[in-house]
């Protein structure tokens, strides 16, 4: 007669927590690194466009990310420092640049979208080429690229998310520890023979007996 046992493989027990921090690992530097370079390529690209009336003729303007509002590319920046940052800590502070990490992601977010209409950069252009302070700009159009930027933040704060939720299961970049957390043990110097020539040597030379005598 076969019998079963009811008694789990404790690898496999192991073996689920691991798998998850591998997974969640992987996910984290992927979504933090794309999301930090979408964020910072797409501020780099024109945001809206729109014309001035200059000398009784229209003057084509166009305002860049960078130009609208500097705080997505700045928050990614911040982001992807954060995400090299959470292996370099542990316990308490693994998870409060984990929190950084996630709050960068979602400024990311709300900046972009609140620059999605915004009209105060190709007001001031308005203003340059014409002369005139109080000029506005006429016919504005706004780019997808604020989306973009924004989808960009939404990675960054998946990624502190996950980092949040499994950043305990990931390891540190410490070379005192091994992947458990727990100290790598020290070298220990073997006790010297007595009977090598070298050590005989050595015994003379500081006025000993090598025989014991």
């Amino acid at each position: 007669m076969e019998y079963v046992t009811a008694v789990p493989h404790p690898r496999s027990e192991a073996s689920g927590p691991a798998r998850s921090g591998r997974r969640s690992l992987a996910l984290a530097l992927l979504f933090g690194a794309l999301g930090a370079v979408v964020a910072l390529l797409a501020s780099r690209q024109g945001w809206s466009e729109g014309t001035a009336t200059v000398a009784g003729g229209d003057f084509p303007l166009s305002a860049k990310g960078g130009d609208v509002t500097g705080v997505p590319a700045s928050l990614a920046i911040v982001g992807l420092a954060a995400l090299v940052a959470v292996f370099a800590v542990r316990r308490a502070g693994r998870f409060l640049v984990a929190g950084l990490l996630a709050l960068s992601g979602a400024g990311t977010v709300v900046s972009a979208l609140l620059g999605a209409s915004d009209t105060s950069a190709l007001d001031e252009k308005a203003a340059q080429a014409s002369g005139d302070s109080g000029a506005t700009v006429d016919a504005m159009t706004h780019t997808a690229w604020p989306y973009v930027a924004a989808a960009g933040g939404v990675l960054l704060l998946l990624a502190g998310l996950l980092a949040l939720r499994y950043g305990r299961l990931w390891p540190a970049m410490s070379g005192r520890y091994e992947r458990d957390g727990t100290p790598r043990p020290r070298k220990t110097r073997a006790p010297a023979d007595p009977e090598r020539p070298e050590e005989i040597w050595k015994a003379l030379d500081r006025g000993e007996d090598p025989t014991g005598a």
